[in-house]
């Protein structure tokens, strides 16, 4: 018998996952599929997914999307790295920049080379080498292929941006390809008797909405994916141990930045992520070491403006779903699992699951084949990035704080002290297929936590003192000189994509 093809997608939950869901999915089907999105002006969404990492461009670039209009019509700012402040010691800060560091020689990673001239006694800081470092703290953005005439590739970049305008504007590219909205609430969900699939789900309004295949974007209750088919979750609260946030806005300062900050407060941490029109900020912290009211307080004295909101609470538990694709139900955003926002991969763990759900993309029997090599996929990928969150935690030398020290003497995945140990003696980083992040992410961070390796790469001894010292030093000044002819941020932004006037 030929396979049945998936005819009725049914989308259950707006917001951001909602809206990348739909936009994606109505973009590469096209016609030939039907996409209806239910969702609730009434119980509204989360929202403090405001920034993103660089892989939101290949989402952009599938979709076609402009990216002066884009940035535009979200209030956004350009983003080149995560400023982290007090993470390793009070006082100390490093960027998680974007892009990579150096430029490689053959098979050995410039870092290396790197290492070996500060194991010499000629320090220099690896963010000197960082044309995405070098213009974020000089508060500049350019879009450049290369830097000047050289073959160092110029900044890598992601987004700040008003989560909300985001989804609206994802909606109407959507309905533009033919999805449709229902704006309603789901009362109940109807399971198949024999295969235990998801055969409806009916609507407060009593409609009944029937579909072949459903995605669940309905947030932290998951109400497909857990409430319809108890698919179960893996609580990692015992590597994670924040499980609280505030969230507010407030006015914006100057200048205005081209990076993301996170800065370490007793029990948590606070972000600051500049926007056009505002400055959003939150605090993630651990109800086990903090009250409520003094994390509040925390966020409300570090804010560089007037506060335009109150703070709006968000209790979380980080971890995932058992699975993330179920019969014929896969969760994507909030449904399926929560990272805090610490290094911004929210928004691109939609992204993931909407890629991997178009590549192994099944007929309307859902072959177990595809949600397992899915599931695979997924659980992987979940599991490095909870790992390279629990890097910025535990790699820490604070003795201010209960949370720090707890953190510090916490017990981690076997994965992460492998990679650790590995660096610490080799300079080397391992990276397995599903690692969102590549080996400078890694290698600033575990640079940034006070991780110093002991040696370096063999084969970086080729080199001649004096050809090491040049190739340093010329790798540093055509960054440099690059940064210089930049127009500032604000004036990239006044000049491309200046948001309209409220």
């Amino acid at each position: 018998m030929e396979p049945q093809a998936v005819e009725k997608i049914v989308i259950v939950g707006g917001g951001t996952a909602g809206w990348m869901t739909a936009s994606a999915l109505s973009k590469v089907l096209g016609p030939r599929v039907s996409i209806r999105l239910i969702e609730s002006e009434e119980i509204g969404t989360v929202g403090v997914g405001e920034a993103t990492i660089p892989q939101i461009n290949i989402f952009n670039s599938i979709l076609g999307i402009d990216e002066n209009d884009f940035v535009a019509k979200t209030n956004g700012t350009f983003k080149l790295g995560i400023e982290f402040v007090n993470w390793h010691r009070q006082g100390e800060r490093y960027m998680h920049a974007f892009g990579g560091i150096g430029r490689n020689l053959g098979f050995v990673p410039f870092h290396q080379y790197w290492m070996r001239q500060n194991l010499a006694g000629k320090e220099t800081s690896l963010w000197d080498y960082s044309a995405a470092t070098k213009a974020a703290y000089a508060n500049k953005f350019d879009r450049l292929e290369r830097l000047g005439a050289s073959p160092l590739p110029g900044p890598t970049w992601a987004f700040q941006f008003d989560a909300g305008l985001y989804a609206r504007y994802l909606r109407g590219f959507s309905e533009y390809h033919g999805v449709k909205r229902t704006e309603g609430k789901v009362r109940s969900v109807e399971l198949d008797s024999l295969s235990g699939f998801i055969q409806s789900v009916t609507l407060e309004s009593g409609e009944v909405v029937s579909g072949d295949l459903f995605i669940d974007c309905s947030g932290f209750r998951g109400l497909l994916i857990e409430g319809a088919l108890q698919t179960g979750y893996e609580d990692w609260s015992n590597f994670l141990p924040c499980d609280r946030a505030l969230a507010v806005p407030c006015e914006s300062v100057q200048p205005l930045t081209p990076y993301t900050r996170a800065t370490a407060r007793h029990a948590g941490w606070q972000w600051r992520i500049p926007l056009q029109h505002r400055i959003g900020n939150g605090h993630v912290y651990c109800s086990a070491f903090t009250s409520d009211e003094e994390a509040e307080r925390v966020l409300m004295s570090n804010l560089d403006g007037k506060p335009l909101a109150d703070p709006r609470p968000l209790k979380f538990v980080t971890g995932r779903r058992k699975k993330l694709w179920n019969k014929n139900c896969i969760a994507v955003g909030l449904a399926s699992g929560f990272m805090e926002p610490l290094e911004s991969t929210s928004i691109h763990l939609i992204q993931s699951a909407v890629s991997r759900l178009i590549n192994l993309f099944p007929t309307k029997a859902c072959d177990t084949v595809l949600s397992d090599e899915y599931n695979q996929q997924a659980i992987e990928e979940y599991a490095l990035i909870r790992d390279f969150l629990i890097l910025h935690y535990h790699a820490n030398a604070r003795t201010d704080s209960p949370f720090w020290l707890h953190c510090q003497n916490m017990a981690i995945p076997d994965s992460l002290s492998h990679k650790i140990e590995l660096f610490r003696k080799t300079g080397r980083i391992e990276r397995r297929a599903n690692d969102l992040f590549a080996e400078p992410s890694w290698l600033q961070v575990l640079l940034g936590q006070g991780i110093r390796p002991e040696s370096y790469h063999a084969l970086a001894r080729d080199l001649s003192d004096e050809d090491l010292d040049g190739f340093l030093v010329n790798v540093s000044t055509i960054i440099t000189k690059a940064v210089e002819h930049m127009p500032s941020h604000e004036d990239f932004i006044a000049r491309n994509c200046r948001a309209p006037a409220a």
